[in-house]
């Protein structure tokens, strides 16, 4: 791609404006820059968009939402099924999010299709909800998730509620791939589309809709009830999505004392006063943890900013500690297949599902109460295929998903994870063990006195300069070229080549081969002697490669001593 003749096509083009122009002319003799905005568009995978919000083919702008929804447009036009119910449209309090879900409406409308927009930011999970009661075809969610305030991105959703088919998501690179991105983008003006119907707002009817949905999951209102006076509960959304449905589910609940973090309970994309709006980071927690010594707050929850990953911070004694994705999963785990039995609900074919990359605690857990596990692809479109599945094939009774990096949902009633669901859940949790006299750490304690030690953690390989997509590439063939034989002088035992297919038993006399059973995706799992495993992916939306270390022993020491050592050598294998 000729990235300075697309440079000078923006600068002359009548179709961009002015002040995207005077962006252009300011870079003007900056090879570097204009070679990165202009030497490739931003790629449309399953996720739909992610970039840093700028001027140029590579960036999050009007002109590449408009350009990628006309690819959505084109292929929903041309697949043959029913588009009737239109599709569905969200966003989140990002920087220019309200502005790209407008001109992603305009676009759809100017194609025929009927738009349901929200009338302000509500959670990306609301969005899985509200397309399915909308009988809308696809849904499209502006947001970037928990990444920092220079990106924005476009995350599409298909019929079922979970994010788009590969099929689908191939389908419109083809789409894109035929046309410009400026001639052949049909667009109008959002009043008149709105005028004739084209374009139709979804508001607090709906909220109630999926509270309601939300709450029919709760299996420990009376736990609430119980400690409710002496309960207490801080709650942040970092500036995001979940300010104003989470507060509101918890007070459902019964929940009486709930601090909000007054200052990040403003919708604000610039995320002021957090270096990065992810629950999954402590430093985000700063004030509240602050605050909670003040208060006394038995547990302290955190949402990002389009509310689907939620983390906690928990009482410890007259300390805080921040507890993992994988641990604030096994916890729920446990308490919503113990309170389920308890109370006559568990389904006899309940089933969980995870990601690969997330803790085999769960495994066991699952293995000592009966309960059927399957693991997915990383990814919570997967978990939503799954659902899908348990309900056409009648198999299987839908209990509990989570992936390591905070993403939870109970029930079906959406197909992407849920920090609204997962806070409530959490919250009850906590107050299920107020009533035992103990604390949510307290309780993680006793999971590992059960199930063993297992420690895990994620190390992102941040890959410098231009080129990173080659550079993770080659990583990648590197290491199926020449495998590790072990990984920190832990023998490799088992090789799951997600890429291939093929699991590989080392060691073996003809080196065994089967099938992992899964889609092809780019990710290396090594097994270790010990019972420990270290996974690689390349990300698919940052120029990083991620590391998956899990590590576990029979006690705390132990397993930290591995984790540690098992870390230093998987960042190795990527030199």
């Amino acid at each position: 791609m000729d990235y300075k003749h697309n440079y000078n096509k923006w600068l002359k083009s009548s179709a961009v404006d002015e002040a995207t122009k005077a962006e252009l002319e300011a870079i003007d003799g900056n090879e570097p820059e204009i070679e990165a905005r202009f030497s490739s568009m931003l790629d449309f995978g399953t996720a739909g968009l992610r970039g840093i919000m700028r001027a140029g083919l590579n960036g999050m702008n009007i002109y590449t939402v408009r350009y990628a929804t006309q690819g959505l447009a084109n292929m929903i036009l041309q697949c043959g099924e029913n588009y009737g119910g239109g599709v569905s449209i969200a966003y989140d309090s990002r920087i220019n999010s309200p502005e790209f879900a407008r001109e992603a409406a305009c676009v759809l409308a100017a194609n025929g299709i009927r738009v349901h927009l929200f009338d302000e930011l509500r959670p990306t999970p609301e969005l899985s909800f509200a397309l399915r009661e909308n009988a809308s075809i696809a849904g499209i969610n502006i947001t970037a998730s928990h990444n920092t305030k220079e990106y924005n991105g476009y995350k599409v959703y298909w019929a079922d509620g979970a994010q788009l088919p590969p099929e689908h998501a191939a389908e419109v690179s083809a789409q894109l791939a035929k046309f410009d991105i400026f001639d052949d983008v049909k667009t109008m003006p959002f009043e008149e589309a709105a005028a004739q119907g084209l374009i139709s707002m979804m508001g607090s009817d709906m909220d109630e809709e999926y509270m309601a949905k939300v709450l029919e999951q709760s299996v420990g209102q009376h736990f609430v009830r119980e400690v409710a006076d002496s309960f207490a509960v801080i709650y942040t959304p970092f500036h995001g999505a979940g300010y104003r449905i989470v507060p509101e589910v918890l007070r459902r609940i019964g929940i009486k004392n709930l601090i909000p973090v007054e200052e990040q309970m403003i919708p604000d994309g610039n995320f002021p006063t957090v270096k990065s709006p992810n629950p999954e980071y402590v430093e985000g927690f700063e004030i509240a943890v602050g605050m909670a010594g003040e208060n006394d707050v038995d547990l302290i929850i955190g949402t990002d900013p389009d509310c689907d990953r939620c983390g906690i911070v928990v009482k410890n004694g007259d300390s805080y500690e921040t507890l993992t994705g994988n641990q604030l999963g096994v916890l729920l785990l446990d308490y919503l297949i113990n309170t389920r039995r308890s109370e006559g609900t568990l389904a006899a074919d309940s089933a969980v599902v995870k990601s690969i990359v997330t803790t085999p605690m769960a495994n066991k857990i699952c293995a000592d109460n009966g309960v059927a596990i399957f693991e997915t692809l990383t990814g919570f479109k997967y978990i939503g295929e799954k659902i899908k599945n348990f309900e056409e094939n009648g198999d299987h009774t839908f209990l509990f998903g989570f992936e390591e990096s905070n993403g939870y949902l109970a029930g079906t009633y959406a197909r992407d994870k849920d920090a609204v669901i997962a806070s409530m859940l959490t919250a009850e949790m906590a107050c299920y063990y107020k009533t035992k006299g103990m604390n949510v750490y307290e309780a993680m304690q006793d999971l590992y006195s059960r199930y063993g030690c297992f420690r895990e953690k994620v190390v992102s390989h941040v890959i410098e300069g231009f080129g990173a997509q080659d550079k993770m590439a080659a990583i990648m063939a590197g290491l199926r070229d020449e495998p590790p034989a072990e990984i920190s002088g832990i023998p490799v035992t088992c090789i799951r080549d997600y890429g291939s297919g093929f699991i590989v038993q080392v060691g073996s006399a003809d080196q065994a081969k089967e099938m992992t059973g899964f889609p092809k995706s780019n990710v290396l799992f090594y097994d270790l002697a010990d019972g420990s495993s270290v996974a690689i992916r390349p990300s698919g939306t940052e120029p990083k490669v991620k590391l998956y270390i899990m590590a576990y022993a029979d006690d705390a020491a132990e397993a930290d001593r591995r984790l540690s050592l098992l870390s230093e050598g998987a960042v190795g294998l990527l030199k």
